[in-house]
């Protein structure tokens, strides 16, 4: 192999988490790694919300493409952004780096309010275009007006100081990562005994053509142990009920030696109408029975 070509996304956390990958290969192996930017339909598509797009895997198909036609030979991506089930050849080769996977809620000064739940001023604009933070915060912070946000951190940020929003929910890994100067405005982590993040949250994944020896010796090299059975607990839950970074689920494990813990919520929703939330937690010593467990408890009927 002469060299890797690792594909990403534009934006400036796709590019961080690249270039974060490019050089843990690069102290591995003296095969030169080469960057490819390619936008993907999420990218494209700025004006819908994600309940509205068409499809799944907004973020990462036309990533996943170049891969399969040799233009590229490795992808990194958010995991959360990525589909549960591989496209034929594919293979998620290697995950890990989780970063601190808590939600967080960036806030305009004259809008914070240390009095109330997540620090919201009393019926403040919120944005957000995911259904599982809209539902956590309708059941929080019932007053709060909810408002689809779309685009990438910086813009994201942007629109919160151009007073489109009174508080944005970010992931609190790419505020981390992209060390951004939030100075002007208030920062509020939420522990996830309150908010849980997305399954997957902060965690980096890999991914590569089946079969693929030359790259995949080097790739899993850097895949850690612990965070796949973290992987295998969350997205395994995300894939038993079919769903991609759309769908209203919760989910966050913990791993203390064999010992493992699965917490998760699912949104109930109802002509539009957020009902409630399911909470569910299991722990044990077996990834598929945890998983199992708690999606039962999840889908019971009530």
């Amino acid at each position: 192999m002469q060299k890797l070509i690792i594909g990403t996304r534009g934006s400036q956390l796709a590019l961080w988490q690249a270039n974060f990958i490019q050089r843990k290969i690069s102290a591995i192996t003296n095969i030169p790694v080469e960057l490819k930017i390619i936008k993907t339909q999420g990218d494209k598509i700025t004006n819908l919300s994600f309940e509205k797009m068409e499809g799944k895997g907004f973020f990462t198909k036309e990533i996943e493409d170049a891969l399969l036609d040799k233009s590229i030979d490795l992808a990194v991506h958010s995991l959360k952004d990525l589909q549960t089930t591989m496209p034929p050849g594919l293979a998620l080769t290697a995950v890990g780096f989780r970063e601190d996977s808590r939600e967080a809620i960036v806030i305009r000064k004259d809008s914070f309010d240390d009095s109330q739940i997540l620090g919201v001023k009393p019926n403040g604009i919120i944005g957000s275009s995911s259904v599982r933070r809209q539902c956590q915060i309708a059941q929080l912070r019932p007053d709060l007006v909810l408002k689809d946000l779309r685009g990438n951190v910086p813009t994201r940020i942007n629109k919160l100081r151009d007073r489109q929003y009174d508080g944005i929910v970010l992931a609190y890994a790419g505020i981390k990562r992209l060390e951004l100067d939030l100075s002007d405005l208030e920062l509020n982590v939420i522990e996830k005994d309150l908010f849980l993040p997305a399954p997957g949250q902060g965690i980096l994944g890999l991914q590569t053509r089946d079969g693929d020896s030359s790259v995949n010796d080097v790739i899993s090299k850097i895949d850690d142990k612990n965070i796949r059975i973290q992987v295998k607990l969350e997205r395994g839950l995300l894939a038993r009920f079919d769903g991609g970074c759309q769908l209203p689920l919760g989910a966050y494990s913990e791993i203390d030696g064999s010992n493992f813990h699965l917490k998760a919520v699912f949104c109930i929703r109802d002509k539009g109408i957020w009902q409630g939330l399911v909470e569910a937690e299991i722990n044990g010593n077996n990834t598929e029975q945890i998983v199992e467990q708690v999606y039962k408890k999840l889908t019971a009927p009530r």
